[in-house]
């Protein structure tokens, strides 16, 4: 009987896990052979592999705790494509039908961007980012066990462009504590 209930909460852990990503692999599929999107996907090795640098400044120290935590990330992004909005408001229909709670919005009169996370527990396994603009559309997942305190600091490190507006997230629950 142990070995069943054993088995049993694997498998659900093993689909969770699968589960991450989700909607951006959903982006992925969709515009697999569009060649106005760019895909990127950052596997677990490859964040495993930032925790073996050796870090020099207390900066540097705690990206790399933040980093070890991260099981993944994917991001869709295309700057000059057909229908943003209509991407973007399928994204974010997408992220809310997923269960996500929405963390952050921000309106501008070039780009919308729409954060939300997923959170059990007081953990958050998963943020994601979806963004339109006039021209532009992008989706972007991070999962893992993710610390919002952290997070815009891994933001700036790896430069991707959109995420600048992860610091709004920290700024806010500085405000808060």
């Amino acid at each position: 009987m142990k070995k069943l209930v054993t088995l049993t909460l694997s498998l659900f852990l093993a689909l969770g896990a699968l589960a991450q990503g989700e909607i951006v692999s959903k982006y992925f599929d969709r515009f697999a052979d569009n060649e106005e999107f760019v895909k990127a996907s950052i596997s677990a090795k490859m964040f495993s592999l930032f925790t073996e640098l050796e870090a020099g400044s207390d900066d540097e120290k705690e990206f790399l705790e933040a980093v070890s935590k991260l099981k993944g990330m994917k991001v869709l992004y295309g700057d000059s494509v057909s229908q943003p909005k209509k991407l973007y408001n399928e994204g974010i229909a997408d992220v809310k039908k997923a269960g996500f709670e929405e963390l952050m919005t921000v309106l501008d009169a070039e780009e919308n961007f729409h954060f939300a996370i997923k959170e059990k527990g007081g953990i958050i396994s998963e943020l994601i980012l979806v963004s339109g603009g006039k021209k532009g559309f992008s989706v972007l997942s991070i999962y893992g066990e993710i610390d919002l305190k952290n997070i815009s600091k891994i933001a700036r490190s790896m430069q991707i462009d959109g995420l600048k507006n992860l610091e709004k997230i920290d700024e806010r629950n500085d405000k808060n504590d």
